[in-house]
């Protein structure tokens, strides 16, 4: 009886899922081109849409974050703590009246070092953006 040759199976690297935004995720997203008061050039934007979503249709629905003092007493801006990296020590706000959306992907979205905007302060940024658009 001759033995049959058994290949070894393949080693192949697990399939690693491709980074794809997630709702309450902090990202880069790179705002230009921007018309008249738009902001413009590459902000960190906070996620309101799922990740399925964002991985379907390519685009991510969300609201940029600033840390333009200005802000300081803007009804709609919600303060998300203090920035981090070349703004360190600055208020960053989330500006709710701002909703946008945008291909995250044609724009080179990649994950901003906050991670994403705690539990809290995302209730409080829904409930800020429901006063304006009122969802449900």
């Amino acid at each position: 009886m001759v033995a049959a040759n058994k290949a070894a199976p393949d080693k192949q690297k697990p399939k690693r899922k491709s980074w794809v935004p997630d709702r309450q995720d902090i990202i880069w997203i790179d705002c230009n081109p921007q018309v008249g008061r738009e902001m413009r050039d590459t902000h960190p934007f906070l996620v309101l849409s799922p990740r399925i979503f964002n991985e379907k249709t390519s685009l991510v629905i969300g609201l940029p974050m600033t840390t333009a003092e200005y802000n300081s007493d803007n009804p709609f801006a919600v303060v998300a703590g203090k920035a981090k990296g070349r703004k360190t020590g600055q208020t960053s706000y989330v500006l709710c009246h701002q909703p946008q959306s945008f291909d995250w992907r044609l724009r080179k979205a990649k994950a901003h070092p906050l991670g994403a905007l705690p539990n809290a302060l995302f209730a409080q940024v829904c409930e800020r953006l429901n006063q304006i658009i009122q969802v449900g």
